[in-house]
């Protein structure tokens, strides 16, 4: 019988039993990975307080719909605020950009309205509100108040400053009465002290901006009263309420080119304002007068031979002061405001400039600034400016920062002058010599006037004589004789006659003595030969 041999296998075999850790294994491996890929991404807000705001509970929102949670709520390392860490979704990734803005949305009660009332039940939340920007940022400034208007809304975003706080955030900006656009937000410039709003102005009312045109402060109501009646006007209720701004172009302006983001605007305390000054392009200059300066005040116009061009500032006391005036005559700085507008000229700073050449290139061909007389009843002065040929030469000065321009004393203070140079040619001249020369001139005078006198007695004398008082009848009986000679010269009379036929007599011998010397000149030989009898003509016959 034959023993069988046993079979020896060195192949391993995997055991069944680990199919089922492999498997978890794998499906472990492929949840964390979904979880990895489907997970949106984590971003840090900081906020001034956590007021609202709580860690697992708070929702981040985007048009009503949960797109996140507040995972964690710490404070930052300078205390000086909290840093919120916040989950989000996926989808919402591509929304996260460069000007991405978070707020809290909570109960608010303000001058704008109230907002957020939901909240008070379901507790406040994170508002996402997407950008436009570059994407990729993480790492956020949340807002403390809800923005006025969306990021990427169209329209204009301006600034609007003002030497005081008249108006707030949500106040509205109206254009003939509709509202077009909003106040976003205020702040506070204490080193120039200003005020300064940031303004939007939707589309497509943003056009009707230009660098032409005014913003001013409009309460509720206004009255004006004048001789033409009272004017009463009267705002919507916002206005009335709360107050806001309204823009338009003054009367006399051209509507000028669009405006960009951002450009700044100056804002009117009241339409009236504007009318008094409706330009936004001046420059200022300084005028020295050695006279009286009563009956110059502040806002005082500034004319260029009667065509305004600006106003008076102010008169430069603490200026002058400054430096100490040592009892000297210092000449009384005023400081005045011009604007190219006034003359038709575009309301820019180009303007400006070509009107500091013009007024540079002017004074060199006599232009002075004058104080004259505006209002007789007032004493109100003006300040005028003209060319004057006379004028002595002069040259742009300067004070403190400002440019001078040379003046001319009129009015009072001319005449004044002029006085005061006749007295002074007066004293010049030789008044002792003038005296001593009139003194021997009036003596050859008195010495002329007594052989005057002598010569007339003489005369008299020969006047009163016989012979002279005898000399008119003389004289008529000469002329008697004459009268007498000459009748005998009359047509009738004989010696007239006799004269005319004498004259007769020799007219005729003047022409025979004219016939005998024509026929000598032809004929010298006539006196001894006799003439050539001439023959009788002899007519011709017909042809």
């Amino acid at each position: 019988m034959s023993e069988l041999a046993p079979s020896i296998s060195t192949r391993t075999r995997v055991s069944p039993l680990w199919i089922i850790p492999i498997v978890a294994l794998v499906a472990g491996i492929w949840m964390v990975v979904q979880s990895y890929l489907s997970e949106g991404p984590t971003i840090t807000i900081n906020f001034a307080t956590a007021e609202g705001l709580a860690a697992g509970k708070t929702k981040v929102k985007m048009l009503s719909v949960e797109v996140g949670l507040v995972e964690a709520v710490a404070l930052n390392k300078d205390m000086s605020g909290v840093k919120v860490t916040v989950s989000l979704d996926k989808e919402v990734t591509p929304l996260l950009r460069e000007d991405t803005e978070f707020w809290v949305v909570r109960a608010r009660v303000g001058a704008g309205g109230i907002s957020g009332i939901n909240t008070l039940l379901s507790g406040g939340y994170i508002q996402l509100a997407p950008g436009t920007g570059s994407p990729g940022k993480r790492e956020f400034k949340g807002l403390e108040n809800p923005p006025r208007t969306p990021v990427g809304a169209p329209g204009t975003r301006l600034t609007l400053s003002s030497i005081e706080a008249s108006i707030s955030a949500g106040d509205p900006i109206i254009y003939e009465g509709f509202k077009v656009g909003r106040v976003e937000s205020m702040t506070f410039d204490p080193e120039v002290k200003r005020a300064n709003y940031e303004i939007f102005i939707d589309a497509p009312y943003d056009q009707l901006v230009h660098d032409s045109t005014r913003f001013w402060n409009i309460s509720g109501f206004g009255i004006d009263a004048s001789a033409a009646g009272v004017n009463l006007r009267v705002g919507t209720m916002d206005t009335i309420l709360l107050g806001g701004v309204a823009f338009g172009t003054p009367p006399g302006l051209d509507e000028g080119e669009p405006v960009e983001n951002g450009t700044e605007f100056r804002l009117y305390k009241s339409y009236e304002d504007i009318l008094k000054s409706p330009y936004e392009f001046g420059t200022y200059f300084v005028i020295e007068f050695g006279q009286s300066l009563a009956g110059l005040v502040a806002g005082a116009p500034v004319t260029y031979r009667g065509i305004q061009l600006g106003r008076v500032e102010r008169i430069l006391i603490k200026e002058l002061t400054a430096g100490g005036i040592e009892g000297t005559a210092n000449d009384i700085p005023v400081l005045i405001y011009l604007e190219p507008g006034r003359v038709a000229l575009p309301d820019s700073q180009a303007s400006v400039d070509a009107l500091r050449k013009t007024i540079e290139a002017g004074v060199a061909r006599g232009l002075r600034a004058t104080l004259q007389t505006g209002n007789l009843l007032t004493g109100r002065k003006l300040i005028n400016f003209d060319y004057f040929s006379n004028s002595e030469e002069a040259q742009i000065g300067q004070f403190d920062n400002w440019t001078t321009i040379p003046t001319k004393e009129t009015g009072v203070g001319e005449i004044t002058e002029q006085i005061n140079t006749l007295l002074a040619k007066l004293n010049s001249l030789p008044l002792d010599q003038t005296i001593s020369g009139a003194n021997r001139t009036l003596d050859n005078a008195a010495v002329m006037v007594s052989n005057l006198n002598e010569t007339m007695i003489s005369l008299n004398e020969i006047l009163s004589a016989d012979g002279t008082q005898a000399l008119p009848a003389e004289l008529a009986s000469t002329l008697e004789e004459l009268r007498s000679v000459l009748d005998g010269f009359s047509q009738d009379a004989q010696l007239y006659q006799d004269a005319n036929s004498s004259l007769s007599s020799l007219d005729r011998t003047l022409e025979n003595l004219n016939r005998l010397t024509r026929q000598l000149s032809e004929r010298p030989n006539s006196v001894l030969f006799s003439s050539p009898t001439k023959e009788d003509p002899v007519p011709e016959a017909p042809q």
